[in-house]
């Protein structure tokens, strides 16, 4: 039950607040281990071996969300240069205590955020993570998330290769429905 209800909680709070796989465990490196190398915006050969070689980052970019705003989220476009289907299973961030893949869906007229399992990306395809679709949740804050900055985001693909990639906290208007 508690995992529900920490669910619909985060999701009112959010919802109020306009901001906007798998559960993840704060998956950190031990301290001595190399940072992860950012993502590259370079097209990728279309034989690679590990999931994350075949996956490009665009665009990505964070919301910022006035100090002390426990949630934030993350959007960019995943493509996929590979001739194999690929998918993100988690992400994660130093920015946020828990990092969750999401998506919006209509229950009877109200938009509802819901996590998701994974994000799937289709061979020569692309996802687009958007402000009302798909996204990265950045739940329970860790620092101010202040223009100008960055956010690093690390994606583990289903072959457990990762990729991360920086994104700025850019100022996001809200869509008018």
């Amino acid at each position: 039950m508690k995992p529900v209800y920490r669910i619909a909680v985060l999701s009112a709070l959010i919802s109020l607040l306009v901001a906007c796989g798998e559960k993840t465990a704060e998956n950190k490196a031990p301290e001595a281990a190399s940072p992860t190398p950012a993502a590259s915006t370079e097209a990728k050969p279309a034989s690679a071996s590990k999931a994350a070689d075949g996956i490009t980052v665009e665009n990505p970019f964070a919301r910022a969300v006035p100090p002390g705003q426990p949630n934030s989220a993350s959007f960019m476009t995943l493509v996929n240069s590979s001739d194999v289907d690929h998918s993100v299973k988690s992400a994660a961030s130093p920015v946020a205590a828990t990092v969750e893949l999401h998506t919006h869906t209509n229950n009877n007229g109200v938009m509802e955020m819901r996590q998701v399992e994974q994000i799937d990306i289709p061979a020569k395809g692309r996802v687009e993570l958007k402000p009302g679709g798909l996204h990265i949740m950045l739940i329970g804050l860790k620092q101010d998330m202040k223009v100008g900055e960055n956010a690093p985001i690390t994606l583990t693909f289903e072959d457990g290769s990762t990729t991360t990639t920086d994104a700025p906290i850019q100022e996001i208007t809200p869509q008018m429905h």
